[in-house]
């Protein structure tokens, strides 16, 4: 590992782009002791509630906590919601280029949480909210050219699609256009992965490979077949698939893959948010100069730190540095 303990050095000297769905994660917790004469539902008396940076947002997040400059293009509201994303990011020492408009909300996952007096509380339900539809043509345009200016101070482009309507037709060819020059371009994206032709790396999980290619994969030599169709099909350079407990495949457009075992022997306690750690780490590790398998080893020690934390979590640099040198 003590080469590979290289690259994050270099992490602070280095700017990734993060283009995407800017989303607040909001939280609302409560505690419940009976049942509403209304409607057989609990009742939740209001504790306490708070914003957090999730989706893209929370990708750039990652990054920053890695040491990395990081640049975030996307869509905010003027609403209560973007205003708190905007004083976030301005906390995490991101800078922020957010395209705005009135008829715009900022996309809003709302959990309410709630449990007994002295237990952990539990989420009841989450509520939704955001733009419906496709985006405004001038509201497309506008984040291309912002995309395409931030591009010139960056060292890497990282993707983070949630089907918000960031990442439009017009985007994606912008961001083709950056992987032709040669600049990585890195891809999540959750709904439309095999609209994303041309670029440098995608990455999928395992149930999202066995969407893109319509059958279940069962054997490890069933992932292998399916991850270099993949790769064929979308024109990528590498396509790493994330596999849980089971590590990451690395497929190369060379027909090379390369299977990275699960890092460490503890058990994930909460997975969300693990994708966004990873994206991040894989996106700096280019950055930094690194290939393919090293950006993917770093990704796999950074993933295995966010899920031993709970909810949407960050892995700072040190964190990642102590455990590449075995030292946490």
């Amino acid at each position: 590992m003590s080469s590979l303990a290289q690259l994050p050095l270099a992490f602070s000297r280095r700017r990734v782009l993060m283009v995407g769905d800017l989303v607040a994660d909001h939280y609302i917790y409560g505690q419940t002791d009976r049942v509403s004469r209304e409607a057989p539902v609990l009742i939740v008396r209001h504790e306490s509630s708070e914003v957090k940076l999730g989706g893209g947002a929370n990708v750039a997040a990652n990054v920053r906590a890695l040491s990395g400059k990081v640049t975030a293009v996307g869509v905010l509201g003027t609403d209560e919601m973007g205003r708190a994303l905007r004083e976030l990011f301005a906390e995490a020492d991101i800078q922020l280029s957010a395209v705005s408009a009135r008829d715009v909300e900022t996309e809003t996952k709302t959990r309410i949480l709630a449990g007994g007096v002295s237990t952990t509380r539990q989420q009841m339900l989450r509520l939704d909210r955001g733009q419906r539809g496709p985006l405004p043509p001038r509201l497309r345009r506008a984040l291309v050219k912002r995309v395409e200016e931030a591009a010139k101070e960056a060292d890497a482009v990282v993707v983070s699609d949630y089907g918000a309507g960031v990442v439009g037709e017009e985007m994606r060819e912008a961001l083709r256009a950056l992987a032709a020059e040669g600049m990585p371009v890195c891809v999540d994206s959750r709904y439309s992965l095999s609209a994303f032709t041309g670029v440098t790396v995608c990455k999928p999980n395992e149930p999202e490979l066995q969407s893109l290619v319509g059958r279940p994969l069962r054997t490890e030599a069933e992932l292998l077949e399916a991850g270099h169709e993949v790769v064929k099909r979308l024109r990528c350079q590498a396509l790493l698939v994330t596999r849980g407990r089971h590590g990451m495949a690395l497929f190369d457009a060379k027909g090379g893959v390369d299977l990275v075992p699960v890092h460490g022997a503890k058990d994930a306690v909460d997975v969300t948010g693990a994708g966004d750690t990873v994206i991040a780490a894989f996106s700096l590790g280019l950055a930094a100069g690194g290939g393919f398998g090293e950006a993917a080893r770093l990704a796999n020690v950074a993933g295995s730190l966010a899920v031993q934390k709970l909810g949407t979590a960050t892995v700072a640099r040190d964190e990642l540095l102590g455990e590449l040198r075995g030292t946490r």
